[in-house]
C-alpha cells in the first residue's frame, strides 16, 4: 500500500466518505499477506519507501501473477527484475499495460505516477556496450524508485579520452553506478574524479579470467579510490536501491 493511497483512505474517513468497517477490510492486510507461493510485504511502501521487488528467477509466470495481483490490489507500482521473455505473453494477457525491457529482462506496471523525490541526478556509467544489460536494470529500477537518472554507454577505460568528454556530466551527479566487466578498472578511474558516492557493479562480462565477474568484483574492492562502495555481480537492481537511498 503506497502512502498516498493510505492517506486518501484515512481522508475518506474522516469526511465519512467510506466507513470504518470498510477501512478496516482494507487494512487488515497492511502488513502482509500470506498466499500459496509468497508472503506479500505490503507495508514495505510504508517502512521503506517502495514496495517490494518481484524477482522473476526461478518463478512461474503463474506465480508471478499472483503476486502482482496482489499487489495492484494495493495500489502499488510493480517491478518485475530477472523475467525471461518466453513469461512474459502470459502475464501481458492478464495486465496489458506491463512494459517489458527484455535487454535488462526487466518488467514494470505503473498503478500510480511516479514522483521524482530524489535530490539530484543519479549517473550510471557503463563500461562496455556488453555491459548494457546489468546497467539498463539499475536505470528503470532507479526511475521507479523516484529519482532522474541520467547515463553513459561505452565510456571504458580502453579509450579513457570518451569517459574525460563527459567530465561535466560525471561532475553534475549526486550519486554515480558504474557498471564494469573485463578487469573492472572503470569505477577507480571515476571515483578519483569525483566527490560523491560511487556505487560500482562488476559483471560477468569478459573472457575466461574474467571468472564470470569474480576478477573485476576483486579490482572494485581493492580499488585505491576513496568512496566506491561495491555491490554484487550483475546486481544493476542493489546498486539503484542504495543509489536511490543515498538520492534522498
Amino acid at each position: 500500500m503506497n502512502v498516498d493511497y493510505l492517506k486518501k483512505l484515512l481522508q475518506d474517513v474522516q469526511k465519512k466518505k467510506i466507513s470504518i468497517e470498510k477501512a478496516m477490510q482494507e487494512l487488515k492486510t497492511l502488513p502482509f499477506e500470506k498466499i500459496d507461493c509468497a508472503t506479500i510485504d505490503h507495508h514495505r511502501p510504508l517502512r521503506q519507501g517502495a514496495p517490494e521487488t518481484i524477482f522473476g528467477e526461478g518463478k512461474t509466470a503463474e506465480q508471478i501473477l499472483a503476486i502482482m495481483k496482489k499487489m495492484v490490489e494495493k495500489k502499488n507500482n510493480v517491478l518485475v527484475t530477472r523475467l525471461d521473455r518466453d513469461k512474459v505473453s502470459k502475464i501481458k494477457k492478464v495486465f496489458p499495460r506491463i512494459k517489458y525491457y527484455p535487454q535488462s529482462r526487466v518488467l514494470t506496471l505503473l498503478n500510480h505516477p511516479i514522483k521524482i523525490s530524489g535530490r539530484g541526478t543519479i549517473l550510471v556509467v557503463c563500461a562496455g556496450t556488453s555491459d548494457i544489460p546489468v546497467a539498463e536494470e539499475a536505470i528503470i529500477t532507479a526511475q521507479m524508485l523516484g529519482n532522474k537518472v541520467d547515463h553513459l554507454y561505452d565510456v571504458g577505460v580502453a579509450g579513457i579520452h570518451r569517459l574525460m568528454s563527459q567530465k561535466e556530466k560525471l561532475l553534475d551527479a549526486q550519486v554515480l553506478i558504474v557498471v564494469a566487466g573485463m578487469e573492472g578498472a572503470l569505477p577507480s578511474v571515476v571515483g578519483g574524479l569525483v566527490d560523491r558516492p560511487v556505487i560500482a557493479v562488476p559483471t560477468s562480462i569478459g573472457y575466461g579470467a574474467n571468472f564470470g565477474g569474480i576478477a573485476p568484483l576483486l579490482t572494485m574492492l581493492n580499488s585505491c579510490a576513496s568512496g566506491v562502495a561495491v555491490v554484487n555481480i550483475n546486481n544493476g537492481y542493489g546498486a539503484a536501491y542504495v543509489a536511490s537511498l543515498i538520492n534522498r
